[in-house]
């Protein structure tokens, strides 16, 4: 058995089983931080060939580590102990801090345990309940906001959710000798005869999670109305679980163009639009979402052209693409919650690692994100994907741009600075994401570092990121912040919204009459007319 494994999953399991009591849901605040760290250890000194196995030859659950799982789990772990020292800060002098704390370690456990799943129904049963700690997480925010919030999140999830189990249904049965090992299921899906509509099932399921255009409404709602720690953690963590599972399932080395390309349009379809959407946003937090929405649209784009091409080098890329977002915007999201207010003056050092690594996500150079970007570039190759990647830099500068400037807005607008987190855990995720990534690049087989610092690579990383600055000056974003148009968060949602009212009202309309077709005058004639029409056409 894999000890650093089980104490990874058992710590926050424990210590949430322990929220039964009272008194000690009130102390576990102060252990937020240490909970992730067994399975930060778990990383560094776990045996990669030693399974934990819970259950017996019948039936058992598996917990492992691949490569991708591994990183991703690092990066996680650094995150959750960051940002639980930040809700540590913000649950002080709280008096409804049971539900966080129990919604924290709830999410935490399922984070872990999914990261570390090797069967299916492992891997399952802990999405499940990752996805009720995050939208209690939302539901930790305030107003009636958090609410709709909290509701749409679990129900988007829930839905997500039918959708993978069914594909995972169909995958097992291929499975060699009745196997639910996640690489056997994944291994035997490319030749089975129901593969077109376990994949297609599997990408809806596992791109709603992830946040795919068109249906990423839930970005904006949660992470605007959950707690800064909460958002942190969903946005950086949490959606990463799904990128994770679709490296696992999906089959590897096995080019599969009808299903690669169409995805790769989709994500690159989103990268833009979660961009542009984003740049009608004020409210910074909400600005972040639509960043996220966007920079998953582009990875999910990235796997989708490494899927086409059946390329092995696009495990590797997506995870490494996924680490540095992780690192980066769970990091922003803590950096609005420590910025003090009303007091700008308090220089560069807050604000000049946050500016960096901001525009990081576009791929300034020198940073982990132009890094992420030439690591990517063989797979989107030269032609319309490229393209779109480059306009997609462009457009994510002018975002983050939008971004710095309603940080000052709302910096120099709000109340007091006393309602400032902790600033230590957004110091160290700033740091972890400018050091991690350039580590893991030379850790792992992605490319020759002096190849991704040639002259040639850092001017195609670097004139994206000045003609985005140069539009955004035209568009007088730096000047003003304010955004090109004001529009309601969740976009496409709020039609949804109308379609759901209009819904209800036709549903009303079916209920009153299935009311008056119960009635005994018109059920008896009703009944009659029906014998009278099945009498005429049975005759001969």
């Amino acid at each position: 058995m894999n000890a650093w494994i089980a104490a990874a999953i058992g710590f926050p399991l424990v210590l949430l089983l322990g929220c039964v009591s009272a008194r000690a849901r009130a102390r576990l605040p102060a252990l937020l931080p240490i909970a992730p760290l067994p399975a930060l250890l778990a990383v560094v000194f776990g045996a990669s060939d030693a399974p934990l196995v819970l259950g017996n030859a019948r039936f058992a659950l598996v917990f492992g580590f691949d490569a991708p799982g591994r990183i991703l789990l690092g990066c996680a772990a650094l995150l959750w102990i960051a940002a639980g020292a930040s809700a540590a800060g913000y649950l002080r002098g709280r008096q409804d801090r049971g539900g966080f704390v129990v919604s924290w370690l709830l999410a935490l456990t399922g984070c872990v345990g999914v990261f570390l799943a090797a069967d299916v129904v492992g891997f399952y049963f802990l999405l499940a309940v990752l996805s009720v700690g995050a939208s209690g997480l939302v539901l930790q925010g305030q107003g009636p906001e958090a609410l709709r919030a909290g509701a749409v999140y679990l129900g988007v999830a829930l839905l997500a959710e039918a959708f993978l189990l069914a594909a995972l249904v169909l995958m097992v049965q291929d499975a060699p000798e009745g196997s639910l090992l996640i690489r056997d299921v994944a291994g035997a899906v490319a030749t089975s005869p129901r593969r077109d509509l376990a994949l297609t099932l599997l990408i809806i399921g596992l791109g709603m999670k992830a946040g795919l255009v068109p249906l990423h409404f839930w970005m904006p709602w949660a992470y605007g109305a959950a707690p800064i720690p909460a958002a942190a953690v969903m946005s950086g963590a949490v959606v990463k679980a799904s990128v994770l599972a679709l490296l696992r399932l999906l089959p590897a080395e096995v080019a599969l163009p009808d299903f690669g390309l169409p995805l790769a349009a989709l994500g690159l379809f989103g990268a833009l639009y979660g961009a542009l959407i984003g740049l009608t946003q004020a409210n910074p937090k909400v600005v972040l979402a639509y960043s996220s929405v966007s920079q998953m649209g582009f990875l999910l784009a990235v796997l989708g052209m490494g899927l086409a091409s059946g390329d092995p080098a696009t495990a590797w890329v997506v995870t490494f693409y996924a680490a540095h977002h992780l690192l980066v915007k769970g990091g922003l999201f803590l950096w609005v919650g420590a910025l003090p207010s009303g007091r700008r003056a308090l220089g560069w050092p807050m604000w000049l690692p946050g500016a960096f690594i901001a525009l990081g996500l576009a791929g300034l150079p020198l940073t982990g994100g132009a890094l992420a970007k030439y690591a990517a570039k063989d797979l989107l190759g030269d032609g319309a994907a490229y393209l779109a990647a480059t306009a997609s830099s462009l457009t994510s500068t002018l975002l983050m741009l939008h971004f710095l400037r309603r940080l000052v807005v709302a910096a120099d607008a709000s109340a007091t600075p006393a309602t400032a987190l902790p600033r230590w855990p957004w110091f160290a995720m700033a740091t972890a994401s400018v050091i991690v990534p350039w580590w893991l690049y030379v850790a792992i087989p992605i490319g020759p570092l002096q190849a991704a610092l040639a002259p040639a690579a850092l001017w195609s990383s670097l004139w994206p990121v000045l003609a985005g600055a140069a539009l955004a000056l035209a568009l007088g974003l730096l000047r003003r912040g304010a955004p090109i148009a004001v529009l309601p968060a969740g976009d496409v949602g709020l039609a949804l919204q109308a379609l759901g009212r209009a819904g209800t009202r036709v549903g009303a309309v079916f209920q009153h009459g299935d009311a008056v077709a119960r009635r005994w005058p018109v059920a008896s004639v009703s009944l009659l007319l029906v014998v009278a029409i099945f009498y005429w056409t049975m005759r001969p």
